[in-house]
């Protein structure tokens, strides 16, 4: 598929947040992954390597067979968070995806775990890999799709609790949430902000 045809067809880049790598694929920063591979399962589709480097893409279309739905790319930055802002402006360049129609899926500490929201624009409230984004597509106006993990127990510090595996019972619930953020991020590129919102801000 070529980057003319994307915009012909205003494809959507629904970006999963996350760090590369075995020795982090378990931890609460890495939810924006999962949702990303969970659309990518329902597309039946497998991510490679993309020619821009550092990511890991799927393209491909919602909607049934004969009436197929928008195009969209799926990507995992393969950089670490504080530097996917890089890896993302290349993706939206190629496929000339402009940032209002970019959706960063990502962990939010001030959501209670398996609750989500999804916005359009505002700050990076602390999350490195927001304000990588911000600074390196120059605006904060894209959408997110806001996966709750909860505030760090006691004292621990929040570093070390992104940094941590899931609980034994938050992998249990888990993916009932990551099922429930993919439904949203469906919704919002087939029904619009408004109606997402609607049905899947907790």
């Amino acid at each position: 598929m070529s980057a003319a045809s994307d915009e012909a067809t205003g494809a959507w880049l629904v970006v999963g947040l996350g760090n590369p790598g075995p020795e982090y694929a378990g931890h609460r920063h890495n939810v924006g992954y999962l949702v990303v591979e969970e659309l990518a399962d329902r597309l039946r589709e497998r991510f490679r390597k993309h020619g821009t480097g550092r990511a890991e893409v799927v393209e491909g279309r919602l909607g049934v067979p004969g009436s197929p739905g928008p195009r969209l790319v799926l990507a995992k930055p393969r950089s670490f968070m504080n530097e996917v802002g890089g890896p993302v402006k290349a993706l939206a360049t190629f496929y000339k995806v402009p940032p209002a129609r970019v959706v960063a899926v990502h962990d939010e500490l001030d959501l209670p775990f398996a609750t989500l929201r999804v916005k359009l624009g505002g700050g990076d409230n602390g999350h490195n890999g927001l304000r990588s984004m911000r600074s390196s597509l120059g605006t904060g106006d894209f959408h997110r799709v806001r996966a709750g993990i909860g505030r760090p127990p006691g004292r621990q510090e929040v570093s070390d609790f992104v940094l941590s595996n899931w609980s034994s019972t938050e992998r249990r619930e888990l993916p009932f949430a990551v099922g429930d953020a993919a439904d949203a991020v469906e919704c919002l590129l087939t029904e619009g902000l408004e109606r997402t919102q609607q049905r899947h801000n907790s």
